[in-house]
């Protein structure tokens, strides 16, 4: 099967605006189909802009100066791009998602259970408290 017989995936019910989820996915060549409820990528959100521009910051392997030059941009616009690419996959930048200080108790709570799970050192979580 050729690449241009295939459509992008919708990401939103037409008729109620709802999300949508892949419920098949057939192999052409072993002749495989396979059902069951499957999330559709972070990447299905993006639009076509957000996609060519995510392209080619891979293809520069993160390098802003030649995202500038292969898109003809300034800087300031590769990184509202950037910005809008992250926020868009519902990404934090890592700087903000650990430097942020905790704005409310739940906040605290999540990162001390955290810290009582494993999943963090105490030196994150003293880290995160304390918004450094």
């Amino acid at each position: 099967m050729d690449e241009k017989e295939l459509h992008d995936i919708p990401t939103s019910c037409p008729v109620t605006g709802g999300p949508l989820y892949v419920s098949e996915l057939t192999s052409v060549q072993g002749g495989v189909t396979i059902r069951g409820r499957f999330k559709l990528p972070e990447t299905s959100k993006l639009n076509k802009e957000q996609r060519d521009f995510l392209e080619v910051f891979l293809r520069a392997k993160g390098v802003i100066s030649t995202v500038e030059k292969e898109l003809n941009l300034s800087y300031p616009t590769v990184r509202s791009r950037l910005d809008a690419l992250l926020e868009a996959m519902g990404l934090i930048p890592y700087k903000d998602s650990t430097r942020a200080k905790p704005k409310t108790i739940e906040d605290r709570r999540r990162i001390l259970d955290e810290l009582e799970q494993g999943v963090i050192s105490a030196d994150e979580a003293k880290a995160r408290l304390k918004g450094a």
